[in-house]
């Protein structure tokens, strides 16, 4: 046994030292090399992967960040999500932004580089106005803001329907209220007025507007709550939004009613008249729009129009979330559907669009701006309800579920179908009633 020990010994020196000549060798070598190649391998996609989301319109960000964001949150924690990645900077970028001249929109005695904007109800403090400017939109509207702050329905109150890309809130008008938001807007405007003192809009951007919406507290005055909010931010917006419309707050879509509306919205354009002007161009004072749900009917939507003629308002905006469920049109079978609040996204466009061309039917005759919203998620939807008569649109959902560069794809989607029509946006505003 000795003998045989010590004859083996210099054989498996020998092989040692020889080359792999059968598959099991080359499989033993294989093992002890791959790991490091393989990791190298995995260290070069992921910063291939990293840079190429930098860019706000890969596809890795719709396809891959939204929905496992969408598989590791809630619905309340992937919006609060979105909001502190935007306020600390760590979103995609648009490197390349430049608005073709056939989007131009010419309201409100003033020009906006893109008809695109995003609705309240995503930026409800005004934490991330500039961020969504560099995503591309054209206008941004913040709120809704009740005077004193306060917290909203109690959770859950936000649900995904994420198979019909769109969601059921109940939020409730949750908000900081008007004296944190007004330290936010100050401090912004101080700072960038030192960086722009030639700025004419409060948005500190060339041709693109700062919305600020106005909402009520829950046991507030129906009238003085809104005063409040024209007096506290006339001066920092570019245009006020009067919301009369959240199905989430009690009694608030009772201000809908002609008479009620009429009063309110007059008081509100005579607070401001009484303004000194904005900030930053004290010639100028901001228009009024007021937010409309899409659940009213044919003459309910008629006497909105007659009281936004009479009390002399700028625009309107149509819509708000909806409390219907079209539940012969949704993937959605669960549970979820039948939770309280309004519906939002995809479902919802059909809704607000056929509510917008009855709008459209009894204001046509007047100058008053329309704004369409509801389920806008494409360059298609967009044209829709322009042709319909929509000066321009906002959308806020599928901003949730299609990525930081959707802005910029629909707008390139705008584009790319006027220049076929051999169109400008401004010459399709209407052109169904035509």
């Amino acid at each position: 046994m000795f003998a045989l020990n010590i004859k083996r010994a210099p054989l498996k020196r020998l092989v040692a030292s020889r080359p792999f000549s059968n598959a099991s060798n080359k499989q033993t070598l294989q093992s002890k090399i791959l790991p490091l190649p393989s990791s190298t391998f995995l260290l070069v996609t992921a910063i291939a992967l990293g840079a190429y989301s930098l860019d706000a319109r890969s596809a890795a960000n719709e396809y891959l960040w939204c929905p496992l964001i969408r598989q590791l949150t809630t619905a309340e924690q992937g919006h609060n999500l979105g909001i502190q990645l935007l306020k600390c900077g760590l979103y995609p970028r648009l490197f390349s932004d430049v608005d073709d001249p056939v989007l131009k929109v010419e309201v409100f005695g003033k020009t906006l580089s893109n008809p695109i904007g995003m609705a309240a109800g995503f930026d409800k403090h005004g934490e991330v106005i500039d961020p969504l400017f560099n995503l591309g939109f054209g206008y941004v509207e913040i709120g809704s803001i009740t005077p004193l702050p306060q917290p909203g329905n109690p959770t859950p109150r936000f649900f995904r329907l994420s198979q019909d890309e769109a969601v059921i809130n109940r939020y409730g008008f949750n908000s900081v209220g008007h004296l944190a938001v007004l330290a936010d807007l100050k401090y912004r405007f101080d700072t960038l007025h030192i960086k722009h003192p030639n700025a004419t809009l409060n948005s500190f951007r060339d041709n693109k507007f700062l919305a600020i919406n106005l909402g009520k507290n829950k046991t507030g005055d129906e009238v003085e709550d809104y005063l409040k909010g024209v007096q506290n931010f006339g001066p920092y917006a570019d245009a006020l939004v009067i919301n009369v419309s959240s199905p989430n707050t009690p009694g608030l879509r009772d201000l809908q009613n002609e008479s009620k509306l009429t009063n309110l919205l007059t008081k509100v354009v005579q607070e401001r008249d009484n303004l000194d002007g904005k900030l930053i161009d004290p010639t100028s004072k901001p228009p009024i729009l007021v937010k409309v749900a899409p659940d009213l009917t044919e003459p309910e939507i008629k006497s909105i129009a007659q009281s936004a003629k009479d009390s002399k308002i700028d625009g309107i905006i149509l819509s708000n979330t909806t409390i219907q469920r079209p539940t012969e049109n949704l993937i959605t079978k669960s549970d979820v559907v039948q939770e309280t609040g309004g519906l939002s996204g995809k479902p919802l466009k059909p809704i607000a669009l056929k509510a917008f061309k009855t709008l459209r039917k009894y204001t046509k005759d007047s100058d008053i701006v329309l704004v369409g919203c509801g389920g806008i998620s494409s360059g298609k939807d967009a044209i829709e309800f322009a042709k319909a008569g929509a000066t321009f649109v906002e959308l806020y959902t599928a901003f949730a579920y299609k990525g930081p560069g959707l802005a910029r794809k629909i707008k390139d989607e705008i584009t790319e179908e006027l220049k076929k029509e051999g169109k400008t946006w401004m010459e399709i505003i209407g052109s169904d009633d035509k």
